[in-house]
């Protein structure tokens, strides 16, 4: 049997957080960023937004409703706008690196520069729950503020300033190397080399009696950057 998510993909559930607006006025998530890993949205439902960053483009808010998707790269700063129920399921590559490590979130260059300063309010969650999550989520959109003030205002500054984020995380996330690489062999390589040997092994047949059902974690949903977050985990032979 292929280990995980078809295609070695991650899946996860997600309600974009919406029990109070964040310093901007909006339901939101953290504005955050992947070194490594796309990641795709899905609407299932409700109506929102999310805000992309990257140095090419710049910023845009692209819209998002139910059947909606979008889908961006590594290096992309992004953040989820809840406007009315938005749920989605995010896909991600790499076996979901993004849930094992490859993630961080913007707090501005004062908390970049302080590692402890950062962790601190990366538990929040950990320590305080759903609140501690608003509270990073708040602390996170803050900072953010000045990011798009700085795209309306002086876009080298602002072109400058997300280039040093991106490449803050790029250099945090060089020493687990060894880390992603063993994720990313055990799931996606071995849906590739699995593919190629059905593929050389034509026109024998390549029929396979696995089938199996994935479901959402039970229990209480995770406290994500997003929102809620609800990973599909292998549920069952069926």
């Amino acid at each position: 049997m292929q280990p995980g998510l078809i295609a070695g993909i991650g899946l996860t559930h997600l309600t974009v957080y919406d029990q109070r607006p964040a310093p901007d006025g909006l339901q939101c998530g953290c504005a955050h960023v992947h070194a490594v890993t796309d990641e795709a949205y899905f609407v299932l439902s409700g109506v929102g937004a999310i805000e992309l960053h990257d140095l090419d483009r710049g910023f845009r808010s692209a819209p998002l409703g139910p059947g909606s998707f979008v889908q961006f790269s590594p290096g992309t700063l992004h953040r989820s706008v809840n406007k009315s129920g938005l749920t989605v399921l995010a896909i991600m590559g790499n076996a979901g690196l993004a849930e094992r490590g490859d993630a961080r979130i913007w707090f501005g260059p004062d908390v970049d520069a302080d590692p402890e300063r950062y962790r601190q309010l990366w538990r929040l969650p950990a320590e305080k729950g759903l609140e501690g999550a608003l509270e990073r989520r708040d602390r996170s959109v803050s900072a953010y503020m000045e990011l798009l003030r700085l795209w309306e205002d002086d876009r080298e500054a602002y072109r400058t300033e997300l280039k040093r984020f991106v490449g803050v995380h790029a250099r945090t996330m060089a020493p687990l190397r060894e880390r992603f690489q063993e994720v990313v062999s055990l799931g996606p390589a071995k849906w590739l080399q699995s593919a190629l040997s059905r593929i050389e092994g034509l026109p024998l047949s390549t029929a396979s009696s696995d089938a199996v059902s994935f479901a959402p974690e039970g229990g209480e949903p995770k406290l994500g950057m997003c929102g809620l977050l609800r990973p599909m985990d292998l549920f069952a032979q069926i």
